[in-house]
């Protein structure tokens, strides 16, 4: 059995940073998925801080345009109705990866912004 350390970390996420190659088609993007308006930039317009519910922030972040999208879901946001989500997805031209998929204890659906990167919306079940 091993103990563990004190850590000077807090296991509390505080920000999460999406990259994106073009800030201002980013932003409209993702104002339009969230229902926002359009935020502000700030950092020489390579960054741009999303208003979100909860502690953890999410940050589009312009620094590195030649990044790659491959890999997992960057994150995921918690929905109530992943029907709606789909719908909202769809009206909105959104690539959408797969459909629901229900694994029991949640169902999800994952899509990709306009720079490629893996998104997913999750329902508890």
């Amino acid at each position: 059995m091993t103990t563990s350390t004190p850590s000077p970390l807090r296991n509390r996420v505080g920000q999460v940073f999406v990259p994106v190659r073009d800030m201002s088609s980013a932003a409209a993007w993702y104002a339009a998925l969230l229902g926002l308006p359009t935020p502000a930039t700030s950092h020489e317009d390579r960054i741009c801080d999303l208003p979100a519910d909860g502690e953890v922030r999410l940050a589009l972040d312009a620094h590195d345009p030649d990044f790659t999208a491959d890999g997992p879901p960057r994150f995921f946001w918690w929905v109530d109705d992943l029907v709606a989500v789909r719908a909202h997805l769809d009206a909105l031209g959104v690539e959408r990866v797969g459909d629901v998929t229900d694994v029991g204890s949640v169902a999800f659906l994952q899509f990709r912004d306009p720079d490629g990167n893996l998104l997913m919306a999750c329902e508890r079940r």
